[in-house]
């Protein structure tokens, strides 16, 4: 079964809500987006053009590449569908293979029995092919197969990423409540930076939305600090193909005219763990990192970005403590970042209120399962700022991912299960 240069169905799956900023970046690899859903985009692609897709996606989580789509109504249907193709033609009979699943059907009360199942058929097929049977496991570090169950219609896929691509290898030290690498990018995104004016990151904890900046404006990818993907343990795999990517992507880096970046924190923890990630990252020279309170922070002259991240707190309730945070941070950008477009990210939108500027945009994000905005806040020269007290009152009813990267694709009104 030859995939590696034979296109198919492709899933590019995503954390929800980032599937916007995942088609803008699928895009400007070239490929035409077939269809978007809220966790992902679906392309045609060969197994070959995953592997510049594994390389390339900041956002990206999976990149799913398909082998069969059929019906099943009950484990037993879903055996004999698999036991019909060719592994032995995908996987090596002495290596090893894990499996993953989506499964929402009436006759599987845990995807582990769905899970099982799938190992049986290729494991049967394969000792009855070549009479050996292949290792399997829960490690996500060599061959990857994913089944996507709902309801009767089954898809089985070749799992060409392996481990999260949203995690991008540079975190040894992820610090407290990191912000999810993928999603950091995202919000960068949103902001519609231009990677060449001065990036501020106060409060900035363990260094990501620094460090991402960094890599986007240097036009580092994050496949640069990776070298084993699943698509290495499939047959048919040419280590040529993944090298000569690797060397495109060291060849197109940019070192010159890069931006001030500027990362800050009152703990000289963060900043020692923010300075060993930028270092692994290999972006460590491109930031400025400061110990002291955000208000401190050095904003360059000329206008930029200034994003904060600050602690959330509980969804409910009342925190005096970081109410005059938000307030604090909201005098700092009217007083001393005027000319700058300000953003902060947060989980507690009653803790935003605080802020006493009005927002001009407010993004949608998940970090994990709580639901956040990115507010955008335009620090004018003059006193233009008017602080709103229901500023955010209408938030629940706003659906916007902001600028053209709205306009990139319509996200279907059926997700299928997020798929």
């Amino acid at each position: 079964m030859e995939v590696f240069n034979t296109p198919n169905k492709v899933i590019i799956t995503c954390n929800r809500r980032l599937s916007p900023y995942l088609a803008q970046e699928v895009e400007a690899l070239g490929f035409d987006i077939v269809r978007a859903f809220n966790t992902g985009v679906e392309v045609n692609a060969s197994v070959n053009a995953c592997i510049r897709l594994n390389l390339n996606l900041r956002i990206a989580s999976q990149v799913l590449y398909e082998i069969k789509s059929f019906h099943a109504k009950n484990a037993d249907e879903l055996y004999q569908a698999l036991v019909t193709i060719a592994w032995e033609e995908l996987l090596p009979f002495e290596g090893y293979f894990s499996v993953t699943s989506n499964v929402h059907n009436e006759t599987i009360t845990t995807p582990l029995f769905a899970n099982v199942k799938v190992k049986d058929a290729i494991v049967d097929r394969i000792k009855d092919k070549k009479g050996v049977r292949p290792n399997t496991g829960p490690e996500l570090n060599q061959a990857v197969i994913h089944l996507h169950w709902i309801e009767d219609r089954a898809e089985i896929f070749l799992d060409t990423s392996g481990e999260t691509l949203a995690k991008h290898g540079y975190r040894k030290h992820p610090g407290k409540a990191p912000m999810l690498e993928a999603l950091a990018t995202a919000t960068i995104m949103a902001t519609q930076w231009d990677r060449k004016s001065p990036f501020v990151n106060p409060m900035c904890g363990s260094g990501t939305l620094a460090i991402e900046a960094a890599l986007m404006a240097q036009k580092r990818m994050p496949g640069l600090l990776r070298m084993n993907y699943a698509f290495m343990h499939f047959i048919g795999y040419n280590e040529e193909v993944f090298f000569e990517e690797r060397r495109r992507l060291k060849e197109s880096t940019d070192k010159k005219n890069l931006p001030h970046i500027i990362a800050s924190d009152i703990s000289d923890v963060a900043i020692d763990i923010a300075k060993s990630n930028a270092k692994t990252a290999g972006v460590e020279h491109l930031i400025t990192f400061e110990v002291g309170d955000f208000a401190k922070t050095t904003i360059p002259e000329e206008n930029g970005v200034i994003m904060f991240n600050p602690e959330y707190g509980e969804r409910l309730g009342v925190h005096t403590k970081l109410e005059a945070t938000y307030k604090r941070i909201g005098d700092f950008m009217k007083q001393e970042c005027k000319g700058y477009r300000g953003y902060i990210f947060t989980g507690n939108l009653d803790l935003a209120k605080k802020i006493g500027l009005q927002a001009s945009r407010r993004f949608e994000f998940f970090t994990g399962k709580l639901d956040c905005r990115l507010l955008q806040y335009e620090l004018y020269e003059g006193s233009k700022e008017k602080p709103a007290a229901s500023e955010l009152r209408q938030d629940s009813k706003e659906r916007s991912t902001g600028g053209k990267i709205h306009k990139l694709i319509r996200v279907s009104n059926k997700d299928n299960n997020d798929r």
